[in-house]
């Protein structure tokens, strides 16, 4: 009987312990949005107007540093416009035939810059948290 009592008391415990979990775990609701399907699509100027407030106010702290400028041709922008985008922003290369780093403005080709040289400086800069990138942050989030 002892064994039927301990039996019970762990199966009670385990689903305990499984309704717990789910009560911490906070996932997005599911919503129908628009883009939601097999063959649905985002909308480009949402896109647009995201990579716009990136730009503006996440870029200060937050990297992008998986994504080339060439990624937004044809999502966001066309490509003339991507690459005015990264002609905007200098772009450290080389070396030239006297061995020296140079600055160069950016192409398609050229990734996002970051906002801090390492992490050690982002941490200095954010109170000891180093801010996370943000290059695949909808495929960290479920829903």
């Amino acid at each position: 009987t002892l064994g039927m009592f301990s039996g019970v008391g762990g199966a009670i415990a385990y689903q305990l312990d499984q309704e717990v979990k789910a009560d911490l775990t906070l996932h997005a609701p599911s919503l129908p949005w628009s883009h939601n399907g097999v063959f649905n699509s985002l909308d480009h100027a949402s896109v647009r107007r995201g990579y716009q407030v990136y730009k503006q106010v996440c870029a200060a702290c937050h990297s992008m540093r998986f994504l080339a400028f060439r990624n937004l041709v044809g999502v966001s922008h066309t490509e003339a416009e991507a690459k005015e985008l990264a002609e905007e922003v200098m772009v450290q290369d080389g070396p030239n035939e006297a061995g020296d780093m140079f600055d160069r403005p950016g192409k398609l080709s050229d990734y996002f810059p970051k906002p801090f040289a390492n992490d050690a400086a982002a941490a200095a800069a954010n109170n000891g948290a180093i801010p996370p990138d943000l290059s695949y942050i909808t495929l960290a989030r479920h829903g």
